[in-house]
């Protein structure tokens, strides 16, 4: 049984759901301590909770230490089932979190299996629903598996109650994936998502958009949905390349002015633009599971983060393979799975 500490490095709820992602798809169990220790709330909370019980429920896992709060874990995983899951996270924890815990399993499985998630779909701190739908899912279908996704409903925090449809198409081995150049940007374009609020606040965010990014009127879209459980605002901006299209998403906040949230994502998007790489900093993060399993690959990126770090760190823990970073320029990293 691998011996984890959860502290280490980045120290948060990443190290468990990689853990929790590796352990179903490679057999192996494992004992986390200290989980989330440096936290403002330490140990496990609803959303991390959500992940183990997920996780567990696809590969009929037997679990001691799964209460909220609780700052150690061990987790036995046996044989992964295809199936009809649904999962509610209870807060307005992040459902794309889930997601990417047990995504790999499922992509990997023996037999087709749907996915109902509950709970947050625009989260600060976490993978929008947006950025799953158009960068994450149509790397991860480029690698074999045929995954589509719906959104019933969005969910912003504090109320969550936000629905996602996942359909996935499995196969038996992933396929390397190699993203070293962007190629020409082809399109950009910004989406607004407001939910139960004034929509100056959505216009405003546009105007601000359109005067800095000079974007035309038919790449500026506001999508209100007044069907969500409390108010939600998401600026996100997409960024089509040849290779590869990136999202960056900044999010409305009680008494952060429109045109701050609108300049928060703008200045993600530019600073990427800028790079001239094919992989933004949270998709590099998000690819090395993907990687890792497919047994090859390597892609292009910006300096990775402490939380990059961390996840090759854990990764090589399950399997017997080395990532390597060799800084190209300041804003230019590669990143190699040998």
């Amino acid at each position: 049984m691998l011996s984890l500490d959860g502290s280490f490095g980045e120290g948060g709820g990443q190290i468990l759901r990689t853990a929790l992602a590796l352990a179903v798809c490679t057999q192996q169990s494992f004992h986390i301590t200290r989980i989330r220790a440096g936290r403002k709330k330490p140990g496990l909370q609803p959303q991390h909770l959500a992940a183990v019980n997920a996780a567990a429920k696809i590969s009929n896992a037997q679990v001691r230490g799964a209460t909220k709060g609780s700052g150690e874990l061990e987790f036995t995983p046996h044989t992964v089932r295809a199936g009809h899951y649904h999962f509610d996270i209870g807060t307005a924890g992040s459902t794309t979190l889930v997601l990417e815990t047990i995504l790999p399993a499922l992509a990997l499985a023996d037999k087709r299996s749907t996915l109902t998630l509950q709970g947050g779909t625009h989260n600060p701190f976490a993978p929008p629903f947006t950025f799953i739908k158009e960068t994450f899912i149509p790397l991860i279908n480029r690698m074999g598996p045929v995954i589509s996704t719906t959104l019933e409903r969005p969910g912003f925090a504090p109320r969550g109650g936000g629905k996602l449809h996942f359909t996935v198409e499995p196969v038996t081995q992933l396929q390397p994936l190699q993203l070293s150049e962007r190629g020409a940007i082809r399109q950009q374009y910004a989406d607004i998502l407001i939910a139960n609020l004034p929509a100056h606040i959505a216009e405003r965010e546009l105007a601000v958009i359109r005067n800095v990014l000079a974007y035309p009127a038919k790449h500026l879209h506001i999508h209100v949905n007044n069907k969500t459980i409390g108010p939600g605002n998401a600026v996100s901006i997409i960024i089509k390349s040849d290779h590869v299209t990136e999202c960056f998403t900044a999010f409305g906040q009680r008494g952060l002015p429109a045109e701050q949230v609108a300049m928060e994502a703008i200045g993600q998007a530019q600073r990427y633009i800028d790079a001239g790489v094919p992989v933004g900093p949270y998709l590099a993060d998000q690819l090395l599971l993907p990687l890792a399993l497919a047994g090859s690959g390597e892609f292009v990126t910006m300096k990775p983060s402490l939380h990059t770090t961390t996840n090759m760190s854990v990764i090589s823990q399950f399997m017997n393979i080395t990532f390597t970073s060799r800084e190209i320029s300041p804003q230019v990293w590669q990143i190699v799975l040998n």
